[in-house]
Order: structure tokens, then C-alpha cells, then sequence
């Protein structure tokens, strides 16, 4: 008779678990300072000149941040646009797998060309990478050339290949074939908007705490303008912190400075309005660092949480505000959110890559309608409470209406508005 297979032993992972394995698996872990891949300025100018004469490739606006994002070192140990191995370890284990170690890389980093394009690389030991604007900006070393498989690359990043979805539109316009390969950038990625001076590396970062001398660094993210809402936890945040025996709790302000979908507020205007706040004082006396991540946006939810939190550690932070459906969008085939409102947290809470980050679950505050301020919410009289939605704001900006007393900074506000207006006038 032939034997009956054993059926398999099924494992529970708990949180101790998970715990164990991040301190096996994951030793070459997230922290640490970041690589960064421009030539030093000795060797600068030879390597430009030798790069004029290499095949090159073009790199979309996107891309290039990209580039710029692996220049700095902000995806270390990443050192390039990822090769097939790299893009399906991130694709399907959402890490990378590096000297024996498991490396947290959510989002795969990719560089899309054409047929054509290939046919003309293919085989070569060096390319160039070419700016929208026709600069050289980095030399690929032993370029790979493979399939770009467009519907799995956004199924297994967003859980959807709708092409109402704006990056995964953009995945579906780039080219047939992906390119991968480790990079030398040959000068400083600068946009010259007059925002270059707050694109500040990560190591340039973690020497500006320690100048601070900051013993607990808390980075919030934002895509948006901040309200007196984010003000009152981000106060309340450097109070737990210094309750916890933390002496100089630093908060890094951290704007998104990619590509971001249409309808959000361009990086100029917001960084108009955080100057505004902060020169205001609507974070008390806690010390404000400014600095812009320079990643595009993916609207990927939960997995892209995790890449902005990686990033922020490499960074130096040390603790890390998560809110709502972080990274998240409406459905463009149902206009419902496309991610669980609490799932970001959950998976960063569970992500054994990230246990030298603390979370710090976001709080929230609405309008208090009799304190006639932003305030936690109290759902033992939630009737008092009044929430302002981002959709509702911009609402209210573009009308030129003006939010309750104690929303928002009236300076700040004031910004919106006339974004707003200017908007509606070149519409006419």
C-alpha cells in the first residue's frame, strides 16, 4: 500500500515570532547611515566626460526621481534601478534578500524602456541616463535587460491593474522591457525651484539632529497642507515623548516632493504654507526640521507605508506617525477607498524589517464646535465635533470661504485660498 502523506504542521506566527525572525533574518536590517551613489567630486568631471560617449537612455520626470532617491541612499542597500531578481524578490516578498538577509523594499524601483531601446543597449557594459531635459545624470553598470510585466507589477503593488489609477496609468503608457543595473550618479540631482536647500540627504539629516542635539527624532509625512489638527498631535507627541524620559524630541516635517496625482496641491504651495505655520509657532517650542523626501507617490497603501517609513529610518528617525489609510485613494471604478483605513498601521506594526522604528499611532482631531478648536476626538459627544475632510477644504479654499476659527493658521490658510483662486483663473 502506498503511504499516506503526513499532513503539514501548521505554525502560528505571533508577534514574538515575527520578533525572533527579524533578529535572525533581518540583521542587516534598516538602520544605519545611507549609501549614497555620487561620484566624488575629485572624479566628478572625468566621469561626465566619459559618460558623453555611452548609448543613452532617457529618463521619464518620474524615473529621475527615482535617481535621485537611490543617489542620496534613501533605499540603501539598494544601489540602482532594480534587476529581475531584485524586482521580484520586492514584487513577491515585498524585500530584498542581501548577503543572507532579508532587506525591507516594498516598492519595486524600476527604470521601463522601449523595444528599441533594447535592441540598442542589449549586450553593452555601460549606459548613460539622460534627464527630460537631455542632461547626463548617471552611468548603469552592466545593464539588464528583461520583461516589463505591466498587469502583475501593479496587481501584486496596488491589489488592482484599473487604469484609473494614476501610477498604475503611467506603468501601462512606459515601455515593454525594464532595465536594471547599480548606478553611478554624476552630480547631485538639484531642480532649481528654489526648494533645493530643503532636499537635504539622509546623511545630511542625521548630522542635523545631531547638531540639535536630538535624543528621539519623530518624522511626519505629508501631502497635504498641515492643519491645527496635526499641530495639536504633533505637540502632543513631543509631550509623550519627553514624558518617556526623552529630553530633546526633534520633529521632522516631511513632505512628499515627487510626482503626485493631479488634484493634490503642487510641493510649492505647500512649502509655502509649513513656512508659514512654523514661522507662525503652531508646534510650540518643539525644534521644526523642514526636509523634502524626494520619492514619487505610488498610491499603494500599505505597502508604499512601509517604503516611506524604511526611508525615514534611513533618515534618522526614531519614531514614525502613521494616520488613516496612509498612502491610500478612492477606487477610480467605485470612488470607495481602495485600502482598509487601519491596514497601514497594522503592517507597519508587524513589520519585522522596521523594529528599530517606533510607531506612533495618529490620533484624531476634529473641530470642536464649543471649544471652537481642533481637539481629540471625544465620542462621548461626538455631536460636537465637527470633521473637516481634505475634499471639504479644498472646498472651501477655492470659494474663498473661510474654515472656523481655529482650524488652521490664517497665514497658512490664506496660501490655499489663493492657490485656489489662481486656479480658477486660469481656467477661465
Amino acid at each position: 500500500r502506498r503511504q499516506q502523506p503526513k499532513p503539514h504542521r501548521h505554525i502560528e506566527f505571533t508577534m514574538q515570532t515575527l520578533a525572533a525572525l527579524g533578529a535572525v533574518l533581518f540583521a542587516c536590517g534598516a538602520d544605519g547611515e545611507a549609501a549614497d551613489l555620487i561620484v566624488p567630486q575629485p572624479q566628478r568631471q572625468g566621469a561626465i566626460k566619459a559618460a558623453g560617449h555611452l548609448q543613452k537612455l532617457r529618463l521619464s520626470d518620474e524615473e529621475l526621481q527615482w535617481v535621485h532617491v537611490l543617489s542620496e541612499g534613501w533605499a540603501t542597500p539598494l544601489d540602482g534601478f532594480m534587476t529581475e531578481e531584485q524586482f521580484l524578490q520586492s514584487l513577491h516578498f515585498e524585500h530584498l534578500f542581501i548577503n543572507g538577509s532579508f532587506v525591507p523594499m516594498p516598492v519595486p524601483i524600476v527604470k521601463a524602456c522601449s523595444a528599441e531601446e533594447k535592441f540598442r543597449i542589449q549586450g553593452l557594459d555601460k549606459i548613460s541616463l539622460q534627464a527630460p531635459d537631455g542632461q547626463v545624470v548617471a552611468v548603469m553598470l552592466n545593464p539588464q535587460v528583461y520583461e516589463h510585466r505591466k498587469e502583475e507589477r501593479a496587481g501584486r503593488t496596488f491589489g488592482l491593474t484599473h487604469p484609473g489609477h494614476p501610477y498604475v496609468k503611467m506603468i501601462m503608457q512606459s515601455g515593454d522591457w525594464l532595465v536594471g543595473g547599480k548606478l553611478q550618479v554624476l552630480r547631485p540631482i538639484r531642480y532649481k525651484d528654489g526648494l533645493d536647500d530643503y532636499r537635504q540627504t539622509p546623511n545630511q539629516l542625521r548630522a542635523r539632529f545631531a547638531e540639535l542635539g536630538a535624543d528621539a527624532v519623530f518624522a511626519f509625512q505629508l501631502r497635504n497642507p498641515v492643519h491645527n489638527g496635526h499641530a495639536l498631535l504633533m505637540q502632543d507627541t513631543a509631550a509623550k515623548l519627553k514624558a518617556r524620559g526623552f529630553r530633546k524630541p526633534v520633529l521632522w516635517l516631511s513632505p512628499l516632493g515627487g510626482w503626485t496625482k493631479d488634484d493634490d496641491i503642487p510641493l510649492d504651495v505647500r512649502m509655502k504654507q509649513h513656512h508659514a505655520i512654523i514661522k507662525n509657532g503652531i508646534f510650540g517650542e518643539t525644534d521644526v526640521v523642514l526636509a523634502i523626501f524626494p520619492s514619487p507617490m505610488l498610491y499603494a497603501g500599505p505597502r508604499e507605508v512601509q517604503w516611506h517609513a524604511y526611508a525615514r529610518l534611513k533618515g534618522g528617525a526614531s519614531h514614525y506617525i502613521v494616520g488613516r489609510d496612509p498612502a491610500g485613494m478612492k477606487h477610480p471604478g467605485t470612488s470607495k477607498d481602495i485600502y482598509d483605513m487601519w491596514h497601514g498601521q497594522s503592517m507597519l506594526q508587524m513589520a519585522p524589517g522596521l523594529q528599530n522604528l517606533t510607531l506612533l499611532p495618529f490620533t484624531f482631531a476634529a473641530y470642536d464646535q464649543k471649544a471652537k478648536k481642533m481637539a481629540f476626538f471625544d465620542p462621548n459627544r461626538k455631536q460636537d465635533f465637527l470633521s473637516i475632510s481634505g475634499s471639504k477644504m479644498r472646498e472651501l479654499a477655492r470659494n474663498s470661504k473661510t474654515p472656523p476659527d481655529g482650524f488652521m493658521d490664517p497665514e497658512g490658510w490664506s496660501i490655499l485660498v489663493a492657490y485656489y483662486q489662481s486656479l480658477e483663473r486660469s481656467e477661465l
